[in-house]
């Protein structure tokens, strides 16, 4: 087997934005006039769309939400998102741009995957000069489910195989970039080996589940997964489980 293309997760693994999505989604919640309650966030929505999100938190408790409704709801968190980066003096990006020159140099496939919506990444890539490493983008409001529904993955793959057909890219050519238990079970599901970045759970509870974990991007030898990929890798030194 032969690692081809490396798919990256967006939130957590990208940009350091998690707060502030919980902040807006909160916001939203209390807009509603609803309690927030603080293990929501975290159990309904890291990892997954905004609208898998908000719909989800509304329901428990207890409003149900037209789907028209519920894009205008995805539509103001969308705006009072742009107004909070665009008040920051720089991005939260995560140190991810070597990482990403060492993949091009291993002359890998590269493509994202993510719940978040197309207009939020690429402006956010456009601004923080990343745009050019990420020729295939598989955005949350361009799917009709969420992470952990492997569906983002697989199309990522089609998307990839008709960009470059030369590729021929099956699922298991691939290695996910992924920092929670969601995004690690989607990429799974689609049948991908997946590092869990440590950036928004514990190590050890991404340790249980990825292929391989590390506290930060930078840590990832991606020669040895390489080698590990065609078998020829032996063990390494590095902070890298497998499973």
């Amino acid at each position: 087997m032969t690692l081809k293309a490396v798919l990256f997760d967006f939130n957590g693994v990208i940009i350091n934005d998690e707060s502030i999505h919980e902040e807006l989604v909160n916001e939203i919640v209390v807009g509603e006039n609803l309690r927030v309650n603080p293990q929501d966030y975290k159990e309904v929505c890291l990892g997954r769309s905004d609208r898998a999100c908000l719909r989800d938190i509304l329901e428990r408790r207890g409003r149900m939400v037209r789907d028209g409704d519920l894009a205008k709801l995805i539509a103001r968190k969308a705006q009072r998102y742009r107004q909070r980066l665009e008040g920051l003096e720089s991005l939260p990006i995560y140190p991810v741009e070597e990482f990403l020159l060492q993949v091009g140099k291993l002359g890998l496939a590269v493509g994202l995957v993510t719940g978040a919506l197309r207009s939020e990444v690429e402006w956010i890539l456009d601004r923080a000069r990343l745009k050019s490493y990420f020729p295939t983008i598989v955005a949350g409001d361009e799917i009709p489910t969420s992470k952990p529904d492997p569906y983002g993955y697989l199309l990522a793959v089609e998307r990839l195989n008709r960009q470059f057909p030369a590729l021929n890219l099956q699922p298991q050519h691939c290695l996910a970039i992924e920092d929670t238990p969601a995004g690690i079970e989607a990429a799974k599901a689609a049948g991908m080996q997946v590092v869990g970045v440590a950036n928004t759970y514990p190590f050890h509870m991404l340790q249980r589940q990825a292929n391989w974990t590390v506290d930060r991007i930078s840590e990832l030898d991606l020669a040895w997964v390489q080698a590990v990929f065609s078998g020829r890798s032996g063990p390494s030194t590095r902070v890298q489980v497998l499973e």
